[in-house]
């Protein structure tokens, strides 16, 4: 990594060069290239927090590229933004929004938000977009299909890359969730990726599960076996216009006999499944009429706040097993034994779980 050409900026890996802390009264230099490129993170944590909470939708979007980041300059900051932001945080309504590919998840979520601000609410969109599994890169054009929603004041969109993580959804969601909700949003929308069978990692991190589906794709019995319909709150048909009107509702009753095959505990909230179109309007008012009803039914039998803690244990493993492995590759990336056992597994030398223990072992994680 190259040296910071002054105090108070460190550069990144890709050598662009980052302010880690502004000094009132005194302009930000230009870089030593000059021009708007340069990037800058203002002020220390406590003044980034503060921002967010005052409704800075800037200080929103450089506090989650400072939590996304992942230089190691940045993550004690990042840390410490979190620690003043979550005692603001967890007054929105989370709701996952997953589907096939080409069931319309991003126009639906600008229907779904126009209709939301219309009604006052403050809606935040985080949107994962798939990245390359050879480039790491992504295209982040999400926000170009929810044209009408990005115009709205009170609507912010966030387009991430989901670096190849899988579950649909990247690595910081919950995080940004959470400086989402500090910043006065009441509403936050998780749109995942849509890559099928590892949808299910957001259901975890929302309190409303949202599956939308396409009449004749097949995701009525297949959903069954992904596991996606037996989690999801909601299930809507979306696409339900025109000539393909017949089709949908055929979709939608064929969805609503195969959840006869779940027998959802005594008194449990039965997700209903609705159809609604995106690109006319209908059926979204009573789309969303049917999440404030699973609201109140959540808070009435206080799933709500179980699932509320069922969050917050998950985000706690999901960062100790974050952690270890970051402590595994401290210790042991580049170490003569993982190259030598390594080999022995890749020639078919040796089992990977045995390889996997000795290296495991020799880390001093042992079971």
């Amino acid at each position: 990594m190259n040296t910071p050409s002054r105090p108070d900026w460190v550069p990144d890996d890709a050598g662009r060069e980052f302010a880690t802390r502004v000094v009132p009264g005194r302009p930000v230099p230009p870089g030593p290239r000059g021009g708007p490129a340069l990037r800058r993170l203002d002020g220390s944590p406590a003044v980034l927090a503060a921002a967010i909470r005052a409704g800075d939708r800037g200080a929103l979007a450089r506090g989650i590229t400072l939590i996304e980041s992942l230089a190691p300059a940045h993550r004690v900051a990042a840390d410490e933004l979190l620690r003043l932001i979550v005692p603001s945080a967890g007054g929105a309504l989370r709701v996952g929004i997953t589907g096939v590919p080409g069931a319309g998840k991003s126009t639906f979520i600008d229907a779904l938000g126009v209709r939301l601000c219309d009604a006052g609410r403050r809606v935040a969109v985080l949107s994962v977009d798939p990245s390359s599994p050879v480039t790491r890169g992504s295209i982040l054009g999400d926000k170009t299909r929810m044209e009408n929603l990005s115009r709205r004041p009170q609507a912010f969109i966030r387009p991430s890359p989901s670096a190849c993580e899988l579950g649909g959804v990247a690595r910081r969601t919950r995080e940004s969730i959470s400086l989402c909700e500090a910043g006065g949003f009441d509403v936050v929308l998780v749109e995942t990726v849509g890559v099928g069978q590892s949808e299910v990692l957001v259901r975890g991190m929302v309190d409303c599960f949202l599956v939308l589906l396409l009449a004749g794709a097949g995701d009525e019995l297949q959903g069954i076996k992904k596991g996606i319909l037996e989690l999801a709150d909601l299930l809507a048909v979306n696409k339900a216009d025109g000539d393909n009107r017949v089709r949908a509702e055929t979709a939608r009753r064929e969805v609503g006999r195969a959840l006869h095959y779940l027998s959802p505990p005594e008194g449990a909230w039965q997700p209903p499944v609705l159809a609604c179109s995106a690109a006319t309007g209908e059926g979204i008012a009573d789309l969303w009429s049917a999440v404030e009803r699973f609201f109140g039914h959540a808070r009435d039998t206080g799933a709500f706040d179980e699932r509320r803690r069922t969050q917050a244990q998950a985000w706690l493993d999901a960062l100790i097993g974050e952690g270890l492995r970051e402590a595994y590759a401290g210790r042991m990336g580049a170490s003569d034994l993982t190259a030598e056992i390594s080999a022995q597994v890749r020639a078919g030398l040796l089992p990977a779980p045995e390889g996997a223990r000795r290296l495991l072992a020799a880390a001093g994680f042992t079971t």
